[in-house]
């Protein structure tokens, strides 16, 4: 008779498996409760809802801007360029920690808690639980998102106005293309966004206990900036997730430089859904009833580091097989073509500035001819060594207008063009336009050499 109301082990498991689940509607939204609890979502949330806009608007009212970030000298001149230079930091900081944040412990909370019997009591499916927790992460790192992509919107809204914004072709995007162009930007990095989440669920479920799931996101994207930097080749970098966070720069060019943007959002997808599934298969698998549970040791290493691996060298050797990319896809005409292109179009801007008879980019016919160091031809490869002579043709002038650049271009493409002469072209002076006094567009501006080469004119 005793032996009868003592359940065994199997018997107390038996419920979980076999009794009434809760929906997953409910399952999620007690996640979703369970997260925004905590004081720390709580306190992230309302930092990235109002300091973007707090540090956007007090940078615009500065006299010195971080021109050394993506759109940073612009900020005096378009409400638009300060959503974009919080995108670049959010990009290499923030998000990677909001990801370890909230997706870095939503499994491993529980490990160190101790409450998988009674959830699995409540829940009656370690699938179910699976799939809630996921989908409540992911929706708080939506909401931080959008409030960093909002906040620092109005910011620069409010604090400079709704102004055209200069590409990085030195073209003149109107408020609704820029507009437009600044919202497909914070969506294009939602997809590197997901990856790292995808990784956090990983970490926290192979890591169990251990503290080190909560800095996988930081520690991946961490080392991925670094291959940035480093002198790989092209289809390398493209083909990593991080490289999402730099190439939504191809929207603000003219023609849009968009192959090398698609390949990393892609990719991400590809890393998220990897990451995720095989959080996924080690979590169905694992025992709960080991109370002494600490992760899944080796596992971690066979089942979660091995087949992203094999996933980016599949990466990598599917954008090396279909694109033209070739060691570090900076080359002497594509700079060439570049820095002409944006030297155009700021001439006609700089005109229309200084009131002198309007000049079209067609009629001025620019050229540059650029060399690296002593390397005359053929010139390649990241480097502060780079020096380009532009030339150009007014209308009814015979002379043949030049001017010197010294270039900085970094290996993902991104370069700074420096005027060094002569000084009433690209020196530095003041020019007034509607927003105020601003230096002479042509001294310093910002440009981007298309890596891959896929878009066309």
């Amino acid at each position: 008779m005793t032996a009868t109301l003592i359940p065994s082990p199997e018997q107390e498991h038996e419920p979980v498996t076999r009794g009434r689940r809760i929906p997953v509607t409910r399952a999620c939204r007690f996640e979703l409760v369970k997260l925004v609890s905590q004081w720390r979502i709580r306190l992230l949330a309302l930092a990235c809802w109002i300091v973007p806009a707090l540090f956007v608007a007090g940078v615009s009212q500065q006299s010195t801007l971080p021109v050394d970030t993506l759109f940073g000298r612009w900020m005096h001149a378009s409400g638009w360029a300060g959503p974009l230079v919080m995108l670049g930091f959010a990009g290499t900081w923030a998000l990677p920690l909001l990801t370890s944040v909230v997706a870095g412990d939503v499994f491993a909370s529980e490990d160190r808690l101790g409450t998988w019997r009674q959830l699995l009591v409540a829940v009656r499916s370690p699938r179910r639980i699976f799939v809630a927790k996921v989908v409540a992460s992911l929706s708080v790192l939506l909401l931080l998102v959008a409030g960093l992509a909002v906040s620092s919107t109005v910011g620069g809204l409010l604090a400079v106005g709704n102004q055209p914004l200069v590409g990085l072709d030195g073209h003149l995007l109107a408020p609704s293309d820029a507009a437009v162009q600044v919202l497909l930007s914070w969506v294009c990095v939602l997809a590197p966004t997901l990856a790292l989440a995808a990784l956090g669920f990983l970490g926290s479920v192979t890591l169990g206990r251990s503290p080190m799931g909560l800095l996988v996101p930081v520690l991946v994207a961490l080392a991925m900036a670094v291959a940035q930097m480093l002198p790989l080749p092209v289809a390398v970098r493209v083909a990593l997730p991080s490289y999402a966070f730099i190439s939504w720069n191809g929207l603000f060019t003219s023609p849009q430089q968009l192959g090398p943007l698609l390949i990393g959002v892609v990719v991400s997808l590809v890393w998220a859904v990897a990451a995720t599934a095989l959080a996924y298969v080690l979590f169905v698998r694992r025992e709960f009833t080991n109370l002494s549970h600490d992760g899944s040791g080796r596992r971690a290493i066979t089942v979660g580091v091995l087949p992203l691996v094999g996933v980016a060298a599949v990466s990598f050797a599917v954008v090396a097989a279909t694109t033209s990319a070739t060691g570090s896809g900076i080359e002497q005409d594509k700079v060439q073509r570049s820095v002409a292109t944006a030297f155009a179009h700021l001439y006609r801007m700089q005109t229309d500035e200084l009131n002198r008879p309007a000049v079209t980019e067609a009629q001025l016919k620019a050229t540059a001819a650029c060399s690296k160091g002593h390397v005359q031809d053929r010139a390649e490869g990241p480097g502060n060594d780079w020096r380009c002579v532009v030339s150009w043709h007014l209308p009814g002038v015979q002379t043949t207008g030049q001017a010197i650049y010294q270039l900085d271009v970094t290996s993902d493409g991104r370069f700074v063009a420096d005027g060094d002469g002569p000084k009433e072209v690209n020196g530095y002076f003041l020019v007034r336009t509607p927003n105020g006094d601003a230096p002479n567009p042509m001294w310093q501006f910002d440009g981007n050499v298309e890596l891959l080469d896929t878009s066309k004119g």
